[in-house]
């Protein structure tokens, strides 16, 4: 029997989407094709324990190279001044529907109860690294902010720039408030270099590495993705595809 797993798929998918963008552009096969994902988010999200821990290693375990995951540099005129300084005057702004709007500079992340992980990111790609992160959990952060109930997902709008506009990506609550997804701004014990996502980068670590966005400038809580890109939930989704759900 052959069994196709997720790396399976997502490694056959260039080859999938290039014999379907005509039709990918159709609304009607849009919602047929894409109503298998949230198929497999339910069976997914039934099947597991949604408070599950993904595993952590030893220091021991840790890669010797840690290979960086998409954008390298922003290179912006904006975020090349913030290098210059070591990201002093950096913010991430939290808002949307929250209570408390939050404007966080790094020495912020730094000061709040902190988690430090060893764990494996793995990329699309196929490659997979074990690195250490260190920062405070995403909840800690939006139960700061006050965030409402109303709020159905969590979108992360960040540095780096893509066909000249912000690469973003979402998660839902379930995530959000998972123990191991944190806001790192440390990496095997030091600050995150500019390749990792300085200077600070999101950790979420039952989902595949496309969903680690970094860069992060703004976080925002929002009742729905409609209108935000488009419309599905993240810069790599909308443009080849990938799964909104990325879990592993």
């Amino acid at each position: 029997m052959t069994v196709i797993t997720r790396r399976t798929l997502l490694g056959g998918a260039g080859l999938l989407l290039s014999g379907c963008d005509k039709l990918a552009e159709q609304p009607g096969f849009r919602k047929i094709l894409f109503s298998g994902e949230k198929i497999n988010q339910g069976l997914q999200r039934a099947l597991a324990d949604r408070g599950a821990l993904a595993p952590e290693f030893r220091t021991d375990q840790m890669s010797p190279n840690f290979r960086t995951n998409g954008t390298r540099n922003p290179g912006t005129p904006d975020y090349d001044a913030h290098v210059a300084t070591r990201f002093a005057d950096w913010r991430v702004l939290v808002g949307g529907l929250v209570d408390r709007p939050l404007s966080l500079s790094v020495r912020d992340f730094g000061a709040m109860p902190q988690r430090a992980q060893i764990t494996r990111h793995d990329c699309v790609e196929g490659w997979s690294a074990i690195g250490k992160w260190q920062g405070p959990m995403l909840g800690t952060v939006l139960k700061a902010a006050g965030v409402r109930s109303s709020a159905r997902y969590i979108v992360f709008t960040c540095a780096d720039l893509y066909n000249d506009a912000p690469y973003y990506e979402s998660i839902d609550m379930v995530d959000a408030f998972h123990p191991q997804t944190i806001l790192a701004w440390a990496m095997n014990d030091q600050r995150l270099s500019v390749g990792h996502g300085a200077p600070v980068r999101l950790r979420v670590e039952r989902q595949l590495g496309y969903k680690h966005a970094k860069y992060v400038a703004k976080i925002d809580a929002v009742a729905s993705l409609d209108g935000i890109g488009r419309g599905r939930g993240g810069y790599w989704e909308d443009a080849v595809g990938y799964d909104w759900y990325a879990g592993i």
